[in-house]
């Protein structure tokens, strides 16, 4: 194994995707255990059509794909919780209105500009080669946010969590966190697709959190286990990549997708006792 990692990390394009990668599973690990908590755990799958939509306009326009992507995400996010709130349009509707609406309008963009291209089915799918240093170093400040948002305001977020409607009685800004969650969630969602692609990216959100839920019963236990199975799924799905010539993201999925029956049959055990 470790013959196996150190020719790995020869390549210099598995670097970048290793390290970002590991942020970005970081990220949408801390970020996913509220998510679903909340019932948003398709928050991802909506947000990562959207970024599709985003990605195939920047390609058409021949704009830096980051440049356009990150705010019309951000925008989205912010678009897809408040209409959730405030209109009759809510929860996996709303996501279903998002998500669709924007796979739509990206298809419809590239077919009209150029047809469906290399990049866009990169992002579509996923690519390790498409990771660039500029992806590790904005995954970077992006973990860096994440960690600090959880650091800082845990017992908020804790609070927002379980019970919005009491948080916001005893003073806490329930929409100010919601907002900001949202939108490094859309952060999180933008850069992972480079590697995992737009279909895939709503795993590393989802399974980490319930694969913990199946042995932790604490939301601090289950944050911190969520991390590490989010980690530990990233790496083992990139060494088969490497070894199996698979694609990584349909790998990491399929780990994370172990991991989920190994921990369900953990808790079933532990329960029956």
């Amino acid at each position: 194994m470790i013959q196996v990692l150190r020719e790995i990390f020869s390549y210099p394009f598995l670097v970048r995707a290793a390290a970002a990668g590991f942020l970005v599973s970081l990220c949408a690990a801390l970020l996913g255990v509220s998510l679903v908590l909340r019932r948003y755990s398709m928050i991802g799958d909506g947000l990562s059509h959207a970024g599709f939509g985003a990605l195939a306009i920047a390609s058409a326009a021949h704009a830096a794909p980051l440049a356009v992507a990150i705010p019309l995400v951000s925008l989205a996010a912010v678009f897809l919780l408040r209409l959730s709130e405030t209109s009759k349009v809510r929860g996996d509707a709303a996501v279903a209105l998002l998500s669709t609406g924007s796979l739509a309008l990206g298809v419809m963009v590239v077919s009209v500009a150029s047809g469906v291209n290399t990049d866009v089915n990169s992002y579509l799918f996923g690519s390790i080669l498409a990771v660039r240093q500029s992806d590790v170093w904005l995954s970077a400040a992006l973990g860096a946010a994440v960690l600090a948002l959880f650091a800082l305001c845990y017992h908020q977020i804790f609070a927002v969590t379980f019970d919005e409607t009491f948080a916001k009685a005893t003073g806490v800004k329930t929409g100010s966190y919601t907002m900001i969650t949202a939108v490094l969630t859309a952060l999180t969602i933008v850069l992972g697709m480079r590697m995992m692609g737009a279909l895939l990216i709503s795993s590393l959100i989802i399974f980490p959190a319930l694969t913990s839920m199946r042995v932790c019963k604490s939301f601090k236990s289950v944050t911190i286990c969520a991390v590490c199975v989010s980690s530990a799924c990233f790496f083992s799905g990139l060494v088969i990549s490497f070894l199996w010539a698979t694609p990584a993201g349909a790998s990491v999925v399929v780990v994370n997708m172990l991991f989920f029956a190994v921990f369900s049959a953990a808790g079933a055990i532990i329960d029956n006792r």
